[in-house]
């Protein structure tokens, strides 16, 4: 039993490989940073950290891995392995579409078995984002067998894994600070082969939603938690989300998405609302030791059309919500600054030297003047009126 990890990062380290290793099955990860790859293949092991249960902790060994130049190794592996998982972060997958479908042709070849991808990604239609790549890029006489035997579908990430410290980090370069969490759900409704008999992974049959459900809950949540604490000065996610002027938007916002999230897929009401308190119990938990640098890091992209904030926001107006808390969490990720992140200055000078119509637009893909627009920046006259704009 052998399984392939596209990536080598914290999610793929402390998560995905963790949890194959407690399984007993053996993986390599296929990473894009050569010096990762260095790293992991030179210790050979690294240690799984878990917050809060030192008991858990696990050093995984035998750890190993390919780099993107390996192109054969890495179609070997594919070809020879039972399972693919991959977490490189959502805005990278189209980099590893070509190494998949070289893959998956070879695969077709020396050893044609049917084979799950399975997309470990917060992020929005992963699976489709990957088939419509390998459907494009796979040469013709391949494409049969890519329909028929490949199934690609999507798991739902609910661990956190974080930076560790310095004193760890000195000890153990590789090691991952895990939460205490345990489930793998992951849509069963799109495999075409028989899954690894892998520990904590839960097969949902009707999976439509979930995946949606706990973006537009979880990271809609992490990013007011995220934004309004960074303005508020906070440097923990745990502490800012103890606030009470925090906790009395993330109500409004938790409301918000819950109502339309409900709408949409015909979730109860009340199961929605039991689902929001399980997110803000993990925003919450002080042995999540979680910077709101780390987690507000890249705020271009978490402006985005489609991603936690202005996603929501747009949800929730598609579904006749009007988006009032989640308006006041944009309006304040639009004031994040950071020094040290290339793309919160590229925000900020975005911001004093064009405007905000400019952002509303050139950011979150927004009309400056439409209805989502407007109320964006009403709640930009609103959070200044509150001091919270030094």
């Amino acid at each position: 039993m052998s399984c392939v990890i596209f990536g080598a990062g914290k999610i793929a380290r402390g998560f995905v490989g963790h949890l194959l290793y407690l399984s007993g099955i053996d993986f390599v990860f296929v990473e894009k940073v050569d010096a990762l790859c260095d790293l992991i293949n030179e210790r050979g092991e690294y240690l799984v950290n878990i917050l809060g249960d030192s008991s858990k902790n696990t050093v995984v060994k035998n750890a190993k891995a390919l780099k993107f130049s390996q192109m054969d190794e890495i179609s070997k592996a594919i070809a020879e392995a039972d399972c693919i998982f991959d977490a490189v972060g959502g805005k990278n997958l189209m980099e590893i579409v070509p190494l998949l479908t070289a893959g998956i042709e070879l695969r077709a070849v020396k050893n044609p078995k049917p084979i799950n991808i399975i997309t470990c990604e917060n992020w929005k239609l992963p699976a489709d984002i990957l088939r419509n790549g390998i459907e494009a890029q796979i040469k013709e006489e391949y494409k049969e067998f890519f329909h028929e035997n490949v199934g690609i579908t999507e798991a739902v990430i609910m661990r956190s894994a974080i930076e560790a410290t310095p004193e760890l980090l000195e000890k153990d370069p590789l090691v991952v600070n895990a939460q205490n969490f345990w489930k793998f759900p992951f849509d069963a409704s799109r495999i075409k082969a028989p899954m690894p008999e892998m520990m904590c992974i839960e097969p949902i049959y009707e999976f439509t939603g979930f995946l949606e459900r706990k973006f537009y809950t979880y990271n809609a949540a992490n990013g007011t938690t995220s934004f309004v604490g960074a303005l508020l000065g906070y440097k923990y996610i745990a502490d800012a989300a103890s606030d009470e002027r925090i906790l009395k938007l993330l109500d409004g916002v938790y409301t918000e998405t819950a109502t339309a999230l409900s709408k949409k897929h015909n979730f109860p009401f009340d199961e929605q609302w039991a689902f929001t308190r399980t997110s803000l119990n993990k925003l919450q938990d002080r042995n999540i030791v979680d910077y709101i640098e780390r987690n507000a890091r890249d705020p271009m992209r978490k402006l985005g059309p489609d991603d936690r904030l202005v996603g929501s926001a747009r949800l929730c107006l598609s579904l006749g919500v009007k988006p009032e808390n989640l308006a006041v969490a944009i309006a304040c990720a639009i004031h994040y600054e950071e020094p040290s992140d290339e793309f919160a200055v590229q925000l900020k000078n975005m911001r004093e030297n064009e405007g905000y119509d400019a952002v509303i637009e050139k950011v979150c893909k927004l009309d400056p003047n439409g209805e989502l627009g407007l109320l964006i920046k009403e709640k930009i006259q609103l959070i200044k009126e509150w001091g919270w704009l030094k």
